[in-house]
């Protein structure tokens, strides 16, 4: 894996050696990039972070600040290291905990995000468990945008009891990003690609 854009482009992001993380590609992760044209000053949460491929991407490309909730203590110690390699480290922290507790850590602490990028493993149920979290609404700043990476076999956009609004979704391969904005906001939802 490589970043793409950016400050740090072509600097590659390795994993920790017996790593079974399922990496954000290239291909998905560029056109994620070319919707959210993350501008100076944003901030960025990348959650089940693994590599923290996304989040240094958005580090690359201006975001002010970037937070990485990991659970595997490898991969955690993995993208500390690499923060600091890339110059990253003042503009970033990494918790290593449960996603769902790591996200409620940064609520606790009144930390809100421009964009929050989730990408649990596949098929466990989790796309929709994370619209569920209360935490999660509670950590978009206003005007944000949620990302969920989800397989095809996963249906977000079928949680209507949730307090979101789908504005865009695409598809590459088996993998979906979903863009939800929170229900409660006061303008109307982007549509297609107008994200």
């Amino acid at each position: 894996m490589r970043i793409i854009g950016g400050e740090a482009r072509g600097r590659v992001v390795r994993l920790p050696g017996g790593s079974r993380i399922r990496p954000t590609a290239d291909r998905v992760k560029e056109s994620l990039f070319n919707i959210l044209h993350i501008a100076d000053g944003t901030s960025f949460l990348d959650l089940f972070a693994g590599s923290g491929n996304v989040g240094l991407e958005a580090l690359s490309r201006g975001a002010l600040f970037a937070a990485f909730v990991e659970k595997e203590m490898p991969l955690a110690r993995a993208l500390e290291d690499r923060l600091v390699q890339f110059g990253f480290a003042d503009r970033a922290e990494v918790i290593a905990a449960d996603a769902q507790r790591g996200l409620g850590r940064l609520v606790r602490r009144g930390m809100r995000f421009d964009v929050i990028f989730s990408d649990p493993p596949y098929n466990q149920g989790l796309t929709g468990d994370t619209l569920a979290w209360p935490d999660m609404r509670e950590a978009l700043a206003e005007n944000g945008i949620l990302v969920l990476q989800h397989s095809t076999r996963e249906k977000p956009e079928e949680l209507q009891d949730r307090p979101w609004v789908m504005a865009d979704q695409r598809r590459y391969g088996d993998t979906v990003l979903s863009f939800f904005e929170g229900r409660d906001l006061k303008f109307a939802p982007k549509h297609g690609n107008d994200l």
